[in-house]
Order: structure tokens, then sequence, then C-alpha cells
């Protein structure tokens, strides 16, 4: 089981931004992922990845992929508080499911 988390590189967010933009795309995955996925995933050690992503588009594109594919998966839209503006599509996570189902989603994208 693994999660993968997609960051757009292309908003300049701060680390502390960045950070907290991931730690909400994985949580609301994880919420929306069924009793058994949620299990699997957390007796299994959380396995999680953070990759780069360019752009809005290929976030959309990849949430797509990943509702294709009966992944859970989550697109997040900053408050507008600090860095960016109201609405900002700023990362999406996609899974826990199964290592090479989540890869065939997000499998040709970079490491952050």
């Amino acid at each position: 089981m693994k999660q993968a988390i997609v960051a757009r590189t292309d908003l300049g967010m701060g680390k502390g931004k960045l950070a907290a933009q991931v730690a909400h795309a994985s949580l609301q995955a994880y919420e929306s992922a069924g009793p058994d996925a949620q299990r699997e995933w957390k007796s299994g050690g959380q396995k999680k990845v953070v990759l780069k992503g360019s752009g809005e588009s290929q976030l959309q594109e990849l949430a797509e992929a990943a509702r294709r594919e009966g992944l859970p998966y989550a697109l997040i839209r900053d408050a507008g508080h600090t860095q960016l503006e109201p609405g900002t599509l700023t990362a999406l996570a996609v899974g826990p499911g199964s290592e090479n189902i989540v890869d065939k989603v997000t499998g040709d994208l970079s490491l952050y």
C-alpha cells in the first residue's frame, strides 16, 4: 500500500506552506479511502512519497486518472490566508492504494 502526494512546483510555495498542503492532501485522501484500505495502509507503515507536479492542469489530469483506477484522491485548494490566492490548487494525494495502481497513475513523476 502506498500514497503519492503531488505538489505543484510552479507556485513557489515556501517550505512551511508546502508541508501544510501536503499534509492536508494526505489526510483528506486517507479519510476518503475505505476502512479496509485505511487499516492496511496504517498497519503497513503509511508509505508515502511526495512528487513534483508542473501545474494545475497536470494535477487535474492525475486526479481523473486516479478516479478511473478507483483510487481515493484529494485535490487541495488553498484558503488564501498567506502566500496564495484563495482557491489556488496546490496539491493532489492519490491513495492509499495498491502500490502498483498508485504507480500507474503517478509513476512517471519525479520526487520532490
